[in-house]
């Protein structure tokens, strides 16, 4: 069955998962929440502490890909090389992610063309969608994943813990840790009490900042 396309309170388009009656973006803006939550609260966050050379970015769950999508668009100008790692072991159709309107709302020339590509490729070795950024879409589940790359940056976007309980719990957030530099950052949607102490628990320092819009609160840890 496939996903229905959901307009937001910004504009934008967020998809209900069949079965699930559960959508990948925030009702209250897909492109607000992306934005607050990944890219300012995350990457911009990162940039400001460290002002690094280089960042590698691992994703769980790439989904409709605005995520990567802004995170090629803010990091475009930027003396920054970025190493993307997107996980998405139930990529959508090109029927799916064809429809969705973030490129023309965004308005960046070419990005409906790096859009396209970001959603068309899984390869065995990233693609190179500039010179500076690279992105690697891996099919794999999280409880399978591997990698001999370490990251200094993790967008955690898996679906809530109502429906995904076993995304959220201590074990995983241990087996992220490990993959974490010193410093580096993990930015989710999610504050339950519950995720919080799992985090805490594998070794992050947890905090709350405000989140999106719809939102109060989101979380932010930092690796010891």
């Amino acid at each position: 069955m496939e996903r229905q396309k959901k307009i937001t309170a910004d504009g934008s388009h967020t998809l209900i998962e069949p079965g699930l009656d559960v959508t990948y973006h925030s009702v209250y803006g897909a492109l607000q929440e992306s934005r607050h939550v990944y890219i300012q609260s995350g990457l911009h966050y990162l940039l400001s502490k460290s002002n690094p050379a280089s960042v590698n970015i691992l994703e769980v769950g790439f989904g409709t890909g605005l995520n990567a999508l802004l995170s090629f668009l803010d990091t475009k100008q930027k003396n920054l090389n970025v190493y993307y790692h997107a996980l998405e072991p139930f990529p959508l159709t090109e029927a799916e992610w064809m429809g969705l309107n973030y490129c023309a709302l965004l308005n960046w020339p070419g990005s409906e063309a790096v859009f396209n590509e970001m959603h068309r490729s899984y390869c065995d070795t990233a693609l190179t969608l500039s010179p500076s950024f690279s992105l690697y879409r891996d099919l794999s589940k999280l409880q399978e994943f591997r990698s001999p790359r370490s990251f200094n940056l993790l967008y955690y976007d898996a679906f809530a813990p109502a429906v995904q309980p076993e995304l959220w719990t201590r074990e995983v957030f241990e087996k992220l840790f490990g993959y974490l530099e010193p410093g580096g950052v993990l930015v989710t949607y999610c504050s339950k009490g519950a995720v919080r102490r799992a985090m805490s628990e594998a070794g992050f320092i947890v905090g709350k900042i405000s989140g999106a819009a719809g939102k109060r609160e989101m979380i932010r840890a930092v690796k010891r």
